[in-house]
């Protein structure tokens, strides 16, 4: 059946959303990975970090982090261990920007920019593919596997806590109570960045109503849609949410997101669509937060993904 029950049971004590979600941030990323650098050259002048685990495995893991995020980031670092030590090579790429590095370009990534994603699969070359996202990682993964017909050597992908209706998603953010904190660091760290470029590229970057911004909804207004092209923040979320494109991913697909994850809504849960395609699978137990899913053992996801992917590679 195409949507399943969650084997996740977490003990009485991490049973809360919030500490579901931040609890693995606080714990750190463990063992330390030795990632090799390097840097992709895009078609339109700007480029990509990616950090990859290459022990020579016929196989290889693509890995989507969260808005903010990058491939250093405590959750990714758990996953690129986990995934290495299943028998997979590892490519973490950090989205323009994320790496470091400012990008070259006015412009920055958002949760729909799939050719940059595209260009990362192309250069990974042919051996067999997974594709894992977090967060809007995973909206961009679903987004790539379902507007287009993806490349030939994806064998599956794994979307975790995806907010796949944006609108919902940033409405939820700003306005639910709960969510104050994670509001707050996210937008101090996306108007830091715009400080940052426009600083280095006068004329380019307008900061006028910078300081006025307290929300996603002004944010991608301001921001996030017209140095991307988009109308607005509305224009932006109808097209780059991934909910629109599932019904034609043709490659098995897990989507994870728990009940009670405080980012997402009723939207980002769907049950219909993975109704219809054979190729979906929605898991969505009862609790887990955002990118939380711990268990008595530690992280669940950490052996939940890789068990899905690499039952798709025997």
């Amino acid at each position: 059946m195409p949507i399943i029950e969650s084997r996740f049971r977490p003990p009485w004590y991490l049973r809360n959303a919030h500490v579901q979600t931040i609890l693995p941030v606080l714990a750190g990323g463990g063992e330390r990975v030795d990632f090799c650098r390097e840097r992709l050259e895009l078609r339109d002048g700007d480029f990509l970090d990616l950090d990859r685990i290459d022990s020579g495995q016929r196989r290889l893991a693509i890995l989507c982090s969260g808005l903010e995020g990058n491939s250093r980031d405590p959750g990714m670092i758990r996953l690129a261990r986990s995934f290495a030590a299943d028998g997979w090579d590892v490519l973490a790429w950090n989205y323009r920007g994320c790496s470091g590095v400012l990008n070259r370009l006015a412009r920055s990534y958002h949760s729909g920019a799939t050719e940059d994603l595209a260009a990362v699969v192309a250069h990974a070359g042919d051996r067999p593919i997974a594709l894992v996202g977090c967060s809007i990682g995973g909206n961009l993964v679903l987004k790539y596997l379902g507007e287009a017909t993806p490349a030939a050597n994806i064998l599956g992908a794994a979307a975790i806590s995806a907010p796949v209706d944006l609108a919902s998603t940033a409405k939820a953010l700003d306005r639910r109570p709960g969510n104050r904190l994670y509001l707050r660091r996210l937008i101090a760290s996306l108007c830091k960045k715009v400080r940052t470029k426009a600083a280095a590229m006068p004329g380019r970057v307008d900061l006028s109503g910078l300081t006025a911004l307290h929300g996603f909804e002004h944010f991608d207004d301001r921001y996030t849609a017209p140095i991307h092209g988009f109308l607005g923040a509305e224009d932006y979320w109808e097209k780059c949410s991934a909910r629109q494109f599932l019904h034609a991913i043709d490659v098995p697909t897990l989507i994870l997101s728990a009940k009670d994850d405080p980012f997402l809504t009723p939207e980002s849960f769907p049950f219909s669509e993975a109704a219809k395609n054979p190729q979906l699978t929605l898991e969505a137990p009862e609790s887990g937060g955002h990118l939380g899913f711990l268990d008595a053992r530690g992280s669940w996801i950490n052996r939940r993904i890789p068990e899905f992917l690499s039952s798709l590679a025997q």
